[in-house]
């Protein structure tokens, strides 16, 4: 599988960890950036492009997710989440990690590379990659309308509204 991956200066050190790993257990890591350490510098580009190769690779056919991580990973889930057809999930867990692809058919995951120990995400990012989605169908119905909404801004109706 294609991996494209995306940090800031938080998780430089752990880029290059998570490289190494990922590519002995066979895939092929692509790396977004960045190349160096630069305390100052702008996640959102990095983690960006990762997403639109992401997606870039799945429209091609190519079997492909994305990991981004940050300190927190929040601002790098939300950066990748702006990429249409990016369903990025911020996992803390074993469970949220493999929950985000079964249920969510997440094809980014974003970790704080300053909240856990490198073999703690690596334990997510394996599973994560290993999980496929279910397929059910209240999950695939509900990724549907987020991407309706994401297309066109089309909503369900509210059934609270008044008639």
């Amino acid at each position: 599988m294609r991996i494209h991956i995306a940090t800031d200066h938080a998780g430089l050190e752990f880029s290059t960890q998570l490289q190494h790993h990922l590519a002995a257990q066979g895939h092929d890591v692509i790396d977004h950036g960045p190349i160096e350490y630069d305390a100052l510098d702008d996640y959102p580009a990095f983690c960006i492009r990762a997403a639109q190769a992401v997606v870039a690779d799945q429209e091609a056919g190519v079997e492909a997710l994305g990991v981004v991580f940050g300190g927190s990973g929040n601002g790098e889930q939300i950066a990748a989440n702006k990429v249409r057809g990016i369903r990025a999930a911020l996992a803390w867990s074993i469970a949220t990690a493999e929950l985000a692809r079964e249920h969510n058919d997440a094809n980014v995951i974003a970790i704080g590379a300053r909240q856990h120990t490198f073999d703690e995400a690596v334990g997510f990012i394996d599973r994560f990659i290993a999980t496929p989605f279910s397929g059910e169908e209240r999950h695939a119905r509900r990724i549907g309308q987020l991407a309706a909404y994401e297309t066109d801004g089309t909503l369900e109706p509210d059934p609270r509204a008044a008639v």
